[in-house]
């Protein structure tokens, strides 16, 4: 075979995916051409007035949800007099920090905020495919290398239109389409669940704690009476307090050794290890004050994720916290499952509120930690019995975000093989 003939072949080969259906196998590969393109899809640059919309159809990037999950209502209308309109169809892009992957396809007519991008399909590509098209991790990594600025990236309009995509016919894009819009629906439905799961558990908690004002839950367990006392954190603890960052920061990070916690760890009652940083022995010497020990209470004490907390277990004990991190360790009286979830709880939460200036919170330090009022039952059964009740909807909601988790990740998988890899 000639080297012409030879490499012909392997291009027409990489014009097709790795996974097709049947029924496309003998149709031609797919043409590649650039997002720009009027009959691929185009720039919305029409104009619609403010007057016009209200809180459920105006989009700005505040009110798109990272990671494709779609739009919530806005809390405030736009300044300006006029944005760009969007119809049933449309693709928008938050332009702002690209990498937060906040793509969604629009189910209604509204407006949008100077930084979305507002694409709409041509004539040889349906909303469908687009959708799946943008919607995608390739995409985003390509806006990304084009992206400007540090601290808050902005897509490069130019760019991004100069994409390469990879286009099939119509009836193919379809099957796509259906294909991927079906796991979708059965992520969503997964999503529903886990919201409704986590709705309960809420609902539960307001009735395991007494309500402001009262000194016994409105449900209780079988077996138990008498009025709860209220105490303060500092006398049922021996110790609140955190950590430190190595000097240079994850430059001194190694990929085993001591777990080292950071904020982004601590999620509402769940630890969240995908990305947990090390330590060398060495460096955990000198970091013995902050050293984690079984069932310690690890409360976020500083930035956006501040009160959540979450229960120390085998994978993190003998590690160390960051500064960003306190460590909150039970006398015996108190059951530290038990201490979690009221932390967690709207009347924890509550609390750790009051102590942040505006609502703004700016964070959390010892004293006020030591302050914290926690309601407690007479009984140190009666402590364990609505810590495993709850500890076992977290079991359960855990559980229902794996589910979730694994279909993103077929999903991923699937993308991967039912589109070419040579766009972008």
């Amino acid at each position: 075979m000639k080297y012409l003939d030879w490499l012909l072949m392997s291009k027409e080969k990489s014009m097709v995916p790795e996974l097709r259906f049947p029924e496309f196998e003998k149709e031609v590969p797919w043409v590649q051409k650039k997002l720009g393109d009027k009959d691929v899809s185009y720039l919305v640059t029409e104009k619609t007035n403010r007057k016009s919309l209200d809180l459920n159809n105006y989009i700005s990037t505040e009110n798109m949800l990272p990671g494709y999950a779609g739009i919530c209502a806005a809390s405030k209308l736009p300044s300006t007099k006029k944005v760009t309109e969007f119809i049933e169809g449309d693709l928008l892009i938050s332009n702002i920090r690209p990498y937060l992957k906040k793509v969604w396809r629009s189910n209604m007519i509204g407006g949008a905020s100077n930084d979305i991008l507002v694409f709409r399909s041509g004539s040889k590509v349906s909303s469908d495919f687009l959708e799946f098209l943008l919607k995608n991790d390739r995409f985003i990594k390509y806006v990304m290398q084009s992206a400007k600025g540090v601290k808050m990236p902005r897509g490069d309009k130019d760019s991004i239109q100069e994409y390469k995509v990879l286009i099939p016919s119509k009836s193919e894009q379809q099957k796509i389409a259906d294909c991927l819009s079906s796991l979708d629906a059965l992520i969503a439905a997964h999503r529903d669940k886990l919201d409704a799961l986590r709705a309960h558990k809420k609902g539960l908690m307001q009735n395991l704690f007494p309500q402001e004002g009262e000194t016994v839950p409105r449900y209780r367990f079988a077996g138990f009476e008498g009025a709860w006392e209220e105490k303060k954190l500092g006398e049922m603890t021996t110790k609140v307090g955190s950590g430190k960052t190595p000097k240079g920061g994850d430059k001194n990070y190694v990929s085993s050794g001591r777990p080292f916690v950071r904020s982004q760890n601590i999620g509402w009652g769940i630890l969240l290890l995908e990305d947990i940083a090390f330590i060398n022995e060495e460096t955990h010497s000198t970091f013995l004050s902050s050293e984690i020990e079984l069932n310690d209470v690890l409360l976020n004490i500083t930035g956006a994720s501040i009160g959540r907390s979450v229960i120390a277990n085998e994978k993190i004990v003998k590690g160390n916290v960051n500064q960003h991190v306190c460590i909150i360790r039970t006398k015996n009286a108190l059951n530290p499952v038990f201490l979690n979830q009221y932390l967690i709880s709207q009347y924890g939460q509550r609390q750790i509120d009051s102590f942040q200036a505006g609502g703004n919170r700016q964070g959390l330090n010892f004293s006020q930690i030591r302050s914290l009022v926690i309601p407690t039952p007479p009984t140190k059964k009666e402590q364990q019995k609505i810590a495993d009740c709850l500890a076992s909807f977290d079991e359960v909601i855990v559980a229902q975000e794996d589910r979730i988790a694994q279909l993103q990740e077929h999903k991923r998988g699937l993308m991967q093989g039912l589109f070419p890899k040579t766009n972008g």
